[in-house]
C-alpha cells in the first residue's frame, strides 16, 4: 500500500513547530554554552532494536525546522524493517542544531515506529484470514494523524479519523435512544441514513439479538463488540455477507488469531494507539 504524504500537511507542520516550542522554549542553553557556533559534525540515527519504522520524515522535517541547512538523509523508508544497529538516518551540518533538535525528532519516530511495529505483529498473526486490522479514536490528543499514519506502515488500516466522518453508533447512543422511548435499533440506523445518506453508518451490538434487529435496515457495518469467539461465529452466520462485520474488545495478541477466524471482515484495536511500547533508537556524533 502506497503511503500518504504525511510530512506534506499543514497540520502536521504545526505539530512539529509545537513540539519544539516545547522543548527549545527561549534557547537550547547547554548547547550555547558548551559547542561553537560554526563546528559542523555529521550524526546518524541508530535503531536499538528490530522494528518497522515509521515517522522518518517527520524526524527529518525537526531538523530542517530548527537548521533549514542541515541535510538529512533516510536509509530506511517508513513501513520497512530495520535491523538492530542499523542506520536509519544520517544528518550533516551545525553540531549545535543537531543536538536542539535531536531529542524531538527520536521522539516521534520512537513513538510512531513503536505503533507501527505493534500493528505488524498483530498483521502478520491474522494474515491467512485476510481480516482488516484497524485502529481507533484511542490515540494521543493532537497525535492523530501521526498514530494514524503509523498504523498504515505497520500494515493496518484506518478506521474513522474522528466524529466527522462515519457515523457509529455506540452503546451509550442507543442507550439514551431507547431510554428516551424511541423505537428500535433498527429505526436509529434509519434515522441516520435519513439525516447523512451519503455516509458510513456502523452500528455497535452486544449479542446476536440486536444484531438479528439491526439487519434489515442493511448498515455499512456492524460493530460486534466484546463477544466470545462462538458468539463471534454465530453473528457471523447469521449475517450472511449483509454488511460487514467488526469485532473489538478484549482482542490481544494472544487471541487475535482465534477471533479473524471466525469470519468477521475486521478487527479493531485500541491497543495499536494507546499501549504501543516506543521503539528504541538512539543519535550519535560520528
Amino acid at each position: 500500500m502506497k503511503l500518504p504524504e504525511i510530512s506534506a500537511k499543514k497540520e502536521v507542520r504545526t505539530l512539529i513547530k509545537n513540539a519544539l516550542r516545547e522543548d527549545i522554549g527561549q534557547g537550547d542553553i547547554t548547547s550555547k554554552a558548551l559547542v561553537a557556533s560554526k563546528a559542523k559534525a555529521r550524526a546518524v540515527i541508530i535503531a536499538r532494536n528490530s522494528c518497522i519504522v515509521a515517522g522518518g520524515t517527520i524526524a527529518r522535517d525537526v531538523f530542517r525546522q530548527v537548521d533549514a541547512g542541515l541535510k538529512c538523509r533516510i536509509f530506511i523508508t517508513d513501513g520497512s524493517v530495520v535491523q538492530r544497529n542499523k542506520q536509519v538516518m544520517e544528518i550533516t551540518g551545525s553540531v549545535a542544531s543537531i543536538l536542539t533538535a535531536e531529542r524531538t525528532a527520536l521522539n516521534f519516530l520512537q513513538r510512531m515506529s513503536g505503533i507501527a511495529s505493534l500493528t505488524a505483529d498483530f498483521v502478520k498473526k491474522t494474515r491467512k484470514y485476510n481480516v482488516i486490522i484497524l485502529d481507533t479514536r484511542k490515540t494521543t490528543p493532537t497525535l492523530r494523524s501521526l498514530e494514524k499514519y503509523a498504523v498504515l506502515c505497520g500494515g493496518g488500516s484506518n478506521h474513522r479519523m474522528g466524529l466527522y466522518d462515519r457515523i457509529l453508533i455506540k452503546d451509550n447512543h442507543l442507550r439514551f435512544w431507547t431510554t428516551q422511548g424511541f423505537l428500535p435499533l433498527d429505526k436509529a440506523v434509519e434515522e441516520a441514513r435519513k439525516q447523512f445518506p451519503n455516509t458510513v453508518i456502523e452500528i455497535e451490538v452486544e449479542n446476536l439479538m440486536q444484531l438479528q434487529c439491526v439487519l434489515s435496515v442493511k448498515p455499512d457495518w456492524i460493530l460486534l463488540d466484546n463477544m466470545t469467539t462462538r458468539q463471534l461465529r454465530e453473528c457471523v452466520k447469521a449475517c450472511a455477507g449483509k454488511c460487514l462485520l467488526e469485532a473489538s474488545g478484549g482482542i490481544k495478541l494472544s487471541n487475535v488469531e482465534s477471533v479473524a477466524a471466525t469470519g468477521v471482515d475486521a478487527i479493531s484495536l485500541g491497543c495499536l494507539t494507546h499501549s504501543a511500547a516506543a521503539a528504541d533508537f538512539s543519535l550519535e556524533l560520528d
